[in-house]
């Protein structure tokens, strides 16, 4: 098939552009590049199965000619990271929401299946677990920028769904679960890279909070590997399905974890979460995904446990 990732030069689409092509595919990535890396698919530029197009989903001529010579869509393309997401709402929320639009606006207009990629931040505060996809929401005030995105994510899913029931496109939601791995960056607030970065350095690794918020860690092959079985499922159209580990870990834990498989000197150093973010920034304690409904669907089951995530992490970051 004719396969366009939006996002595509990001951590998780660059990986799943490997996938895709490994499989025979063709593949058209659609970047801007301002949280992708050209770097992340250089090794695929040049092939005759691969074409890199710089432009950003907001360009509604451009994303009109690509979705017309494909013949699916990976969206991957948004504003993420919590750090990006305080720092940046306006932009955010434009990006997340407006370009979610376009996407499904062109799918629409040219009859293509597309898979959304959504987010575990859909759940906000709701510390229940393990969360199954109908779960409530549960979200702080509006006026707090930590709930941005959170919330376009949700307006993506609703947007898609109704696009499902009211316009029968053909679409497959996706919420994923700190998905991590090579590539990946730290500079957007993602925890593995840069506790990895600090450790590999010898500096303090900064805890934000307590530490006792908990978390689960999936390898990113073990995500491109099951967004690819949905996308090829008939019954997974219309419908949203968690993406992630069940091996709950604290951030302090995954802090002292890392200094040992680095063999760090670091010192772990709490940071309250005003000084780091912004004042009354809320975070989530809780966050652990019912995986149920994937399994049944495609028989997900991760492959790479917690210690060789972050093994994968090391190595990456020792190379580069």
């Amino acid at each position: 098939m004719k396969v366009l990732i939006t996002g595509g030069a990001g951590f998780i689409g660059s990986h799943l552009a490997d996938e895709l092509i490994s499989g025979g595919n063709e593949v058209m990535v659609l970047d801007d590049l301002s949280t992708g890396s050209f770097d992340n698919i250089e090794h695929l530029d040049g092939r005759k199965d691969f074409r890199f197009v710089e432009g950003t989903i907001l360009n509604e001529a451009l994303v009109d000619k690509l979705v017309e010579q494909c013949d699916v869509v990976y969206h991957l393309a948004a504003a993420v990271g919590v750090d990006l997401i305080v720092k940046k709402p306006l932009e955010s929320l434009i990006t997340n929401i407006k370009g979610s639009e376009i996407v499904l606006e062109m799918v629409y207009r040219y009859h293509k299946k597309v898979l959304i990629t959504s987010t575990s931040e859909i759940y906000g505060k709701n510390t229940n677990g393990p969360l199954k996809e109908e779960d409530d929401r549960i979200l702080g005030s509006p006026l707090k920028s930590r709930w941005g995105y959170s919330t376009a994510k949700a307006v993506d899913e609703m947007l898609a769904y109704i696009y499902w029931k009211q316009k029968k496109v053909p679409t497959v939601i996706v919420r994923l679960f700190n998905t991590v791995g090579p590539r990946q960056t730290g500079a957007y607030g993602m925890v593995v890279p840069r506790f990895v970065n600090q450790a590999l350095k010898g500096e303090d690794i900064t805890v934000y909070g307590s530490g006792k918020q908990s978390r689960c860690f999936l390898h990113v092959k073990d995500v491109v590997n099951t967004l690819i079985k949905l996308m090829n499922n008939k019954d997974a159209e219309g419908k949203v399905f968690n993406i992630g580990s069940q091996e709950e870990v604290t951030v302090e834990e995954l802090a002292k974890k890392v200094i040992d498989l680095t063999k760090s000197g670091s010192k772990i150093v709490y940071i309250p979460y005003d000084k780091a973010y912004e004042e009354g920034f809320e975070d989530m304690q809780r966050r652990v995904p019912d995986t149920g409904r994937v399994r049944d669907a495609v028989g997900f089951k991760p492959t790479i446990n917690l210690d060789g995530i972050i093994k994968s992490v090391v190595e990456y970051s020792r190379k580069h």
